[in-house]
């Protein structure tokens, strides 16, 4: 049973909540493994269509939790790529699950809870959040969640907040590209999600899976590599029973049946 970390369904919709108010969310051992253990269950939920990841109380995630970070000190070498390799996971799992993945964010978000925003297909934030990549102040660096952040923000951002470890706005947050959106309150801020995933629901939900494998797959690859198998993907989706409903029904000019099972 889960501690940390809540998890309800409504109308296809998934909310991952992180619940540890009194730390601002931080994130230790439990809850990295009641996260990794929530994505991969909404993973294989096919009523599952969209995911939103929230939090309670006045902070988004403020990172590591202070008494993991005290018990990381007396950590051996092995022992802490054994605890960084879990986190690098936790990511993983958000980012790589089969379902589109919105941030709610509000309050701080510190260090590691920056990479748990980048690992988000999208995110959106209240104007008054703000974020930090924390970790040279501590003297130690956002190793792990660093592909995750240069992935989102591109390496001059990153190496700008990494280095000075400032703190930057929702708006900055929006113009550097780590969050897809910024809304005056909490009531927007939900507006807009409700949004969003009603235009993702709309959408074929194997579509949705291959489209952002074929996105990390293409990521970084020569153009000869990419153009060849990005062919075969094409090739895959539009002769699957889901292309074929899609094509089919925009030429009926007709709904999907993926639509009518809403």
């Amino acid at each position: 049973m889960s501690e940390f970390v809540t998890l309800s369904v409504d109308d296809q919709v998934a909310r991952v909540t992180l619940d540890r108010p009194s730390l601002h969310n931080a994130f230790n051992e439990k809850v990295m493994a009641e996260l990794i253990d929530s994505f991969a269950k909404l993973g294989r939920m096919d009523s599952v269509r969209v995911v939103v990841l929230a939090s309670t109380g006045k902070t988004f995630c403020a990172g590591a939790d202070i008494h993991w970070m005290k018990r990381m000190v007396d950590f051996s070498f092995d022992d802490n790529v054994s605890d960084a390799t879990v986190l690098a996971k936790m990511l993983r799992g958000i980012r790589d699950c089969s379902k589109p993945v919105i941030a709610r964010i509000h309050g701080a978000t510190i260090g590691g809870g920056v990479g748990l925003i980048a690992a988000c297909d999208l995110a959106v934030a209240v104007e008054s959040a703000f974020f930090s990549l924390s970790e040279v102040k501590l003297g130690i660096v956002p190793a792990v969640i660093s592909p995750f952040v240069m992935e989102k923000i591109g390496p001059g951002a990153a190496r700008r907040y990494a280095l000075t470890a400032e703190r930057f706005s929702a708006a900055e947050a929006h113009r550097i590209g780590l969050i897809s959106h910024v809304v005056d309150d909490a009531d927007a801020m939900d507006g807009w999600i409700a949004e969003m995933c009603d235009l993702l629901k709309a959408n074929g939900p194997l579509a949705l899976a291959a489209c952002k494998s074929i996105l990390t797959e293409v990521a970084g690859v020569h153009w000869d590599q990419v153009q060849a198998r990005t062919a075969e993907r094409i090739a895959e989706i539009r002769v699957s029973p889901e292309g074929q409903e899609g094509l089919k029904a925009f030429l009926e000019k007709r709904p999907p049946r993926w639509q009518a099972d809403q």
